[in-house]
């Protein structure tokens, strides 16, 4: 197999439609979230191996924010295509969309954005392709995954910063207006 440098944006691109049937709904009628999760990994894992040319692994997802509910008996297309790639990662981009065809409407159910990492053989990280930007959405799409990832990062340092900076000493002055009883000696 020879290795390839660079592969457009548009190779890997992939869209996945499925009927939503009853035994995916909750009580409510609405598609379990978890449902459209699986086939939002299902359609990252597609595009970012398209890409890579070989086997990938999800690393993380970001902006899983559930706007509208997906009904019984919509399609559901999931529209995905990679955004950015690294050394060994890829972000995969993924628009979620519902369509009823008896109405003829079709809904922005949500957006959100795979990190995946190619793998080798020997299931260490190898270097993918690089990424052919061939319009201005393929740019701005880079570059705003470029600027996401670089907030990310600066999130996960405060995070990780609160975690190791509780005081419990002043657990109840911090906790005087939440919505919880402390029940412990401080």
């Amino acid at each position: 197999m020879t290795k390839v440098d660079a592969k457009p944006v548009r190779v890997s691109q992939t869209t996945i439609t499925e009927l939503m049937i009853p035994a995916y709904a909750n009580f409510g009628g609405k598609i379990h979230g978890g449902i459209l999760l699986s086939m939002m990994d299902k359609v990252a894992y597609a595009t970012a191996s398209k890409h890579a040319g070989t086997y990938c692994v999800t690393v993380s997802v970001d902006k899983v924010e559930f706007l509208q509910p997906v009904e019984v008996g919509e399609l559901v297309s999931m529209h995905a295509s990679v955004n950015y790639v690294g050394n060994s990662s890829l972000v995969v981009g993924i628009r979620v969309e519902a369509q009823n065809v008896k109405l003829g409407t079709i809904k922005h159910t949500n957006s959100s954005f795979f990190t995946m990492v190619a793998k080798n053989d020997d299931d260490k990280p190898m270097q993918v392709p690089k990424l052919i930007l061939e319009n201005d959405e393929d740019v701005k799409r880079f570059i705003e995954t470029m600027r996401m990832k670089e907030i990310k990062n600066s999130v996960k340092e405060k995070m990780d910063d609160a975690k190791s900076k509780i005081e419990v000493d002043n657990a109840r002055e911090l906790l005087k207006d939440q919505r919880c009883q402390i029940k412990i000696r401080l």
